[in-house]
């Protein structure tokens, strides 16, 4: 795999690249068998999302990307899962982390990165797993880090670290938590490890990986968990957790897509003992899959209106308000149980077409299970929202 892949001239609107991601789901569809075998998305994939400049969504035009928004960025990821989880998951890991990385990082490091003809496609952790040591002009760094999505085709990888002073104690900030950054380092500085041998998300190429003695300049690092940004467009204005946990929201809703759309095709000719008619034809398959098809309409609305809402603050020059962050957090884990129940009905009406390998309910199952399984939209999240959002109900003095 080449470490540098050019990409063509920015389009000029959102809704092209949302086609671009649609256009190119025939090619996923023909390489998703191989993917899952090999476990990774392959050449091919990676090559066509390049060359619609679809990894660069959220890198300003001023250095060459799309300048996209992020509900934008957030429908292209939708499609893409629609054609196949694993891509759609490991797509949303590189652009969301690319943009992060250029939104954080001061401009040298964002020059570097993004500022030549070949621009930076990044993957990999950046929760501060890994220790480095303050030195001249950097810092040295040290970890293994796991769950590396997107980073077999990635030339920039992520290294989050917890800052430790020349006697092995960690530095203090201000605020009396320990100092952590994030190292975006080149992809042959890190040893690859391996490791990921799963039943869903089989084709994200999450691998472990780790940096030894690994020396990372000042300008490719950023604060872990900074809510400043140095770009001045709005989306970066929703901080890291606003850009890097909403992608999962799109995954799940492009899975459950896929999957009622399959349901709907095996059902047209499925009959099954007791049917008078192939399943299709069935009033019970006909309700159960009119709610479920509800369900999904109004999770999707739900999901981007939370994002648009928020983004637009951003835009206006306002902060983002507590209730907003909130909500984004809400609603990106609670569409992850709305999508297992949608795939779930999917799969048990599918039958025997769901269990044979290989199946595509199948893989919708494997994946939305393994998806909904992050540590970023885990359940806790959602008690983590919940005292923001209850006092919207409560009677104001």
């Amino acid at each position: 795999m080449t470490q540098t892949i050019s990409r063509p001239e920015p389009a000029l609107d959102g809704d092209s690249y949302i086609a671009r991601a649609r256009a190119i789901a025939p090619i996923i569809n023909a390489e998703a068998d191989a993917m899952e075998a090999g476990r990774t998305i392959t050449p091919a994939v990676v090559e066509a999302l390049a060359e619609n400049g679809l990894f660069w969504l959220l890198v300003p035009q001023e250095f060459g990307g799309a300048g996209q928004s992020l509900v934008t960025s957030l429908k292209v990821v939708e499609e893409l899962a629609r054609a196949d989880g694993s891509t759609g998951w490991a797509f949303m890991a590189n652009a969301f982390s690319t943009g992060i990385a250029v939104g954080f990082l001061n401009a040298e490091g964002a020059s570097d990165l993004f500022g030549g003809a070949d621009k930076a496609i990044t993957a990999g952790m950046i929760l501060p797993t890994g220790n480095g040591v303050r030195v001249e002009g950097g810092y040295r760094v040290n970890g293994t880090y796991a769950f590396g999505s997107g980073s077999n085709h990635a030339s920039w990888i992520g290294a989050g670290f917890v800052v430790y002073d020349d006697e092995g104690n960690p530095v203090i900030s201000d605020d009396g938590q320990p100092v952590c950054r994030v190292a975006f380092v080149p992809r042959d500085e890190v040893t690859f490890l391996g490791g990921w041998d799963v039943m869903g998300m089989v084709a994200t190429g999450s691998y472990n990986y780790s940096a030894t003695d690994l020396f990372v300049p000042d300008a490719h690092a950023m604060d872990t968990f900074s809510t400043v940004p140095v770009r001045p467009e709005a989306v970066y204005k929703l901080g890291l957790l606003g850009i890097g946990v909403g992608g999962h929201a799109p995954v799940a809703l492009g899975i459950a897509q896929r999957a009622l759309e399959e349901i709907a095709k095996i059902a047209t000719t499925k009959s099954r003992p007791g049917y008078p008619t192939v399943v299709g034809d069935s009033e019970m398959f006909r309700r159960e899959f009119v709610t479920n098809e509800a369900l999904l309409q109004a999770a999707r609305r739900y999901v981007y209106d939370a994002h648009a809402d928020a983004e637009a603050t951003a835009e206006s020059g306002a902060e983002v308000t507590e209730e907003q962050r909130a909500r984004l957090r809400q609603v990106t884990t609670w569409v992850q149980g709305v999508a297992q129940e949608i795939v779930t009905f999917a799969y048990n009406w599918g039958g025997s077409a769901s269990i044979r390998n290989p199946s595509v309910l199948g893989r919708c199952l494997r994946d939305i299970t393994v998806g909904a399984r992050h540590l970023l939209v885990e359940p806790m999240t959602l008690v983590e929202a919940s005292p923001t959002i209850l006092a919207g109900y409560l009677p104001q003095a």
